[in-house]
């Protein structure tokens, strides 16, 4: 009994060395290495190896490729190499020409040679960005023969702005939003920037420009919102930001919420709760992509909407675990990594064959991991990094599954977590929102900015043009202006002629100003 208490306990001593061990080395790589959850390559070799004895296609790939190594079949196509040197500029950008010529050339007069030929070679230079002053003059008119009676006096209209007799025009407007939250460029260096550019602007007028802008763009937002809730599934995940406060600054959460290929949609919310997670998906019914924190449990009682768990964040579970138990961490990574293989592969079939692949190659795959972390649940010990990785992979395996449902649903939640490194950036940067009502128009114009990057449209054009279109355009067709429609929109003559109509937009256009 003495020697079964001493072997417990230094069962003990060792489990609580590694765990230690295990978090030196995750401060290590926090600090020095990288944070990719990217294995060593030996060690990826020997997770492919494992890989392969699991599934039992070791032989068969062997038999394949000395079938493909046959004498008389053609020699297999060389890798296409990484192209290298200059490459080609963008044809959009204005050219200048300079022609030099040579100075016995000049000497002697061009009459006297013959032009046999040239080189050319581009060089990319910068104009300094500049501020431009609109005067905008409305003559005043009365007629010659006017009556007594008549005495009318004709004027223009005034010209619209999207912020009423304000002094930013759409453009300088659109780019104040893109510096601060696309380059994610705090409120003093904005200050400094267009100080620097010739226009002294205060912080609080900067903040009250956007605050006014929010009002205006919000039908928007709020119609992308309904249209995202008519996706089959969402991608959501939080994080967490420090709101100025008179002693300290409290915490607040930002959430972003998904809608594959059309909006990419962010929130802000003073808790990280059940409460903010019912605030955020009100009405909503169908696929939900999601980690597997407890705010989100109370959503899947009525199966109104669906849990759908993320493979990435079981990964990370056994990544943690490499350096206290590398055998089984290794082991349950190899069919982890041969899942996110396959998707890889079947990224770019439709619906059905992409489900149809899964059911045939994924789910024998998948079955056999839960198998093994059924065999080690019992053998591993209580509370060490590779006892949380089974125990989490068991947990969530109905939710995990799930992917086989639908060839539409992801394999993991990345998405969202790519989603809000635009806010961990900027995060960085400014350190702190000033208020709730701060953070409510930072989610406002981060959700138009993401929702153009994934639609591939250039942001500072599409704030210019939405704010010339969005006082004057009919309400129930705002949805018509959301990144997602953008091109379609642009196209209608409607469109190009109430844009047409905007002066100060034709301002901002590079044919409008000549440089002599």
């Amino acid at each position: 009994a003495q020697n079964e208490k001493l072997a417990d306990e230094r069962e003990r001593y060792r489990a609580l060395y590694q765990q230690t061990l295990e978090t030196c080395k995750k401060l290590e790589r926090g600090l020095l290495g990288q944070k990719a959850e990217r294995l060593p390559e030996n060690e990826a070799q020997l997770t492919l190896q494992i890989l392969e004895a699991l599934v039992g296609e070791k032989r068969e790939k062997r038999d394949a490729r000395e079938e493909e190594e046959q004498p008389g079949d053609p020699e297999p196509k060389p890798r296409r190499r990484k192209p290298t040197g200059r490459k080609p500029l963008p044809e959009t950008l204005p050219v200048v020409e300079i022609e030099v010529i040579p100075e016995d050339v000049q000497r002697g007069g061009l009459d006297a040679y013959e032009r046999i030929g040239e080189e050319v070679c581009d060089v990319i230079e910068r104009r300094p960005a500049s501020l431009v002053r609109v005067r905008v003059r409305r003559p005043k008119f009365v007629r010659k023969d006017r009556s007594k009676t008549s005495a009318d006096v004709s004027i223009g209209e005034p010209l619209e702005l999207p912020i009423e007799r304000g002094l930013a025009g759409p453009g300088l407007l659109a780019d104040s939003i893109v510096r601060r939250w696309q380059d994610h460029l705090p409120l003093n260096r904005l200050e400094s920037i267009y100080a620097r550019e010739g226009l002294r602007l205060a912080r609080s007028t900067l903040c009250g420009w956007h605050e006014q802008l929010r009002d205006l763009v919000a039908p928007l937002v709020e119609a992308m919102w309904q249209d995202a809730f008519q996706s089959p599934y969402l991608c959501t995940d939080a994080t967490g930001v420090l709101v100025q406060a008179k002693e300290r600054c409290r915490r607040g959460h930002f959430w972003v919420v998904i809608a594959p290929e059309r909006h990419v949609l962010y929130r802000f919310s003073p808790k990280h709760d059940s409460q903010a997670v019912d605030r955020l998906l009100a009405g909503y019914q169908g696929y939900l992509v999601a980690d597997a924190h407890a705010v989100y449990d109370h959503l899947y009682t009525d199966e109104k909407i669906v849990e759908v768990g993320c493979w990435a964040h079981l990964r990370r579970y056994f990544f943690k675990a490499l350096t206290s138990d590398p055998e089984r961490a290794r082991a349950g990574l190899a069919p982890i990594q041969g899942l996110f293989g396959i998707e890889r592969e079947i990224a770019s079939l439709s619906r059905r064959k992409r489900y149809e692949a899964r059911l045939e190659r994924a789910k024998p795959l998948a079955e056999k991991f839960f198998a093994w972390c059924e065999a080690e649940r019992d053998a591993v010990l209580d509370e060490t990094p590779i006892a949380k990785a089974i125990g989490y992979g068991l947990n969530q395996r109905g939710a995990l599954l799930r992917f086989l449902e639908d060839g539409r649903l992801p394999l993991h939640n990345n998405g969202s977590e790519l989603a809000l490194r635009r806010q961990a950036v900027g995060r960085k940067n400014w350190l702190f929102v000033g208020s709730d009502q701060a953070a409510d128009v930072n989610t406002a114009f981060v959700s138009l900015l993401a929702s153009c990057q994934i639609q591939g449209i250039e942001p500072w054009t599409y704030l210019r043009d939405l704010f010339s279109l969005l006082p004057r355009w009919p309400r129930k067709r705002v949805l018509e202006l959301a990144p997602v429609h953008w091109n379609e929109t642009l196209e209608q003559e409607d469109t190009q002629r109430r844009l047409a109509s905007d002066l100060y937009r034709w301002v901002t256009l590079e044919d409008s100003i000549s440089f002599d």
